[in-house]
């Protein structure tokens, strides 16, 4: 009986001591669901805690040199951190008045290109079957956007140009920790995961898993993305040729074109004349024949006249 009674309480302590590990692991897991949000926003307060004392430490290590006056009276005050590098996005939309749209587009490439940019789109069309025109999209780096807007400009007559600038740094600073955090967070459901021994704790962390993953995905599509933005500035570029009579208008008329208009004239004249007789032919016709039949009908009355006296 004694035998008996401490096999049964070796089992409950087994059971007891796989019974703990378990409910910590679940415990866990739903610490980690529940709060996935505040745990981000609280790591996050935490790396910019962490990233303001090193920049705080890096400034004291510069100023270690510096007399103790000086020190003294920098006590008391409170430590500026050193300005993150700024992100700006640029962006400009140019129309020129070219002679040749062809030429001022391979104009435009090639400057383009030169800089170490890119041409994102290009579109030419044909307008009143008489001109080109070109519309392109170019990319270039920050540092040559000055003088490839300069040098885009100076290809014609300039009609319109805009720009704009967009300081994204804020932005760029949030995305990047939040994916650190993100990262961290991934980093311990996987840990778990690890620990885990029962099917249905297995399950519920690769949801969580999965979820925690897709979100980080989505924030390095975005840290991409302003990347991309912030590194190449956009500008648009509209090439247009202008109307063909604008510059006939412009040129004195020769001998040839005096000639030329000269028997342009006359071949209307002649024309109107052409068209005139024409017009008045039946009434021509209708007069001259009215003409002939009094004629013929005074010739019969004077005949008639001598004979009827004798």
């Amino acid at each position: 009986m004694q035998g008996t009674s401490f096999a049964r309480a070796g089992g409950r302590a087994a059971r007891a001591s796989r019974t703990v590990p378990a409910a910590a692991l679940l415990a866990a897991v739903l610490a980690l669901s529940g709060c996935g949000a505040g745990g981000d926003s609280g790591s996050e307060s935490a790396d910019r805690g962490y990233s303001s004392a090193r920049q705080d430490k890096a400034a004291e290590a510069g100023k270690a040199g510096a007399p103790a006056v000086a020190d003294q009276r920098q006590e008391g005050k409170p430590k500026t951190p050193q300005p993150a590098a700024a992100h700006v996005i640029r962006t400009a939309s140019l129309s020129v008045e070219v002679a040749s749209a062809s030429k001022a587009a391979a104009r435009a490439r090639t400057a383009v290109r030169d800089a170490g940019g890119l041409v994102e789109k290009e579109t030419t069309e044909r307008i009143d079957g008489e001109r080109d025109s070109s519309h392109l999209v170019l990319r270039v780096p920050q540092e040559a956007y000055d003088e490839v807007l300069r040098e885009l400009s100076g290809t014609g007559k300039l009609v319109s140009r805009t720009s704009a600038a967009k300081d994204v740094t804020d932005q760029v600073v949030d995305t990047e920790s939040r994916i650190a955090t993100q990262r961290a967070s991934v980093a311990r459901v996987r840990e778990l995961m690890e620990r885990a021994d029962k099917l249905a704790d297995v399950v519920t962390l690769e949801g969580e898993l999965s979820s925690r993953q897709a979100a980080l995905e989505s924030l390095l599509a975005q840290q991409a993305s302003l990347k991309d933005r912030t590194t190449l500035a956009t500008i648009t570029l509209d090439l247009t040729e202008p109307e063909a009579a604008d510059g006939a208008a412009d040129d004195d008329p020769g001998f040839l074109d005096a000639v030329a208009g000269g028997w342009h004239a006359f071949v209307t004249m002649l024309r109107w004349l052409a068209m005139a007789v024409g017009a008045t032919a039946p009434f021509v016709a209708v007069v001259a024949a009215l003409a002939v039949l009094w004629r013929l009908t005074r010739r019969r009355v004077r005949r008639r006249g001598p004979s009827g006296e004798g």
